[in-house]
């Protein structure tokens, strides 16, 4: 591998250290750019524009990432151990239930995770309850599908579990609805507003989006109807 980004970098023979460094600088260019346009155009954007956006030939990528795939595995599971840090922290300060779950919701969606998630877990759903009371299930998420099995779901029931934990003490304390689930948070994570050319406007028609549906994930009684 490093004589193939030797002769890319132009180096000669027997200069090792600098080579390493190119290949660090162009992984970081190269994750950074992946995460601009898949975040942009999702993960059906080719490699080819990835490329294009580190400023590195394709070949460049391909020897960090032999396909898509395993680029787009790296970024979700690099995404979804972020997400999961957040909702832990979450869980572990100081806010009322609400609060906590509405701070994580608008800190995950403001660092544009929701772009980047694996999309899996837009439909994760309650496990079956078994004829128990309703919303028992919901402690224990588990994704609908095969895409369950794919390599780095383990950090997805993370995630679902750590989700689910803020779920179950909002809806406790008589603040979320019944029927809001963990992959209805995900969804309002995910969801962005169309975009336009004023970030400033870009910017307060988030917010604006992200008030109006956590408000409709609100208890009835909490708003006063």
């Amino acid at each position: 591998m490093q004589g193939s980004e030797a002769a890319e970098a132009g180096s000669s023979e027997g200069k090792t250290a600098p080579l390493r460094v190119d290949a660090q600088r162009n992984l970081r260019h190269v994750l950074s750019a992946a995460r601009d346009v898949f975040g942009e155009q999702g993960y059906g954007a080719p490699m080819e524009e990835v490329a294009r956006r580190a400023r590195v030939g394709v070949g460049t990528v391909y020897r960090r990432f032999p396909n898509k795939e395993a680029l787009v595995r790296y970024i979700t599971e690099e995404e979804t151990q972020r997400l999961t840090a957040r909702a832990r922290e979450a869980l572990a300060g100081d806010e009322e239930p609400w609060g906590a779950l509405a701070g994580f919701v608008q800190r995950s969606a403001a660092g544009g995770a929701g772009r980047l998630l694996p999309p899996e877990l837009l439909t994760a759903s309650a496990a079956p309850a078994g004829g128990s009371e309703a919303g028992a299930g919901e402690r224990v998420p588990h994704q609908r599908g095969a895409s369950a099995a794919r390599p780095g779901s383990a950090g997805t029931v993370e995630l679902l579990s750590a989700v689910g934990q803020l779920v179950e003490r909002t809806r406790a304390a008589g603040e979320l609805r019944a029927d809001v689930t963990v992959a209805d948070l995900m969804l309002v994570i995910a969801t962005t507003p169309p975009r336009v050319e004023d970030p400033a406007r870009q910017s307060a028609a988030g917010e604006r989006l992200l008030e109006i549906l956590l408000q409709g994930l609100r208890a009835e009684r909490v708003l006063g109807r």
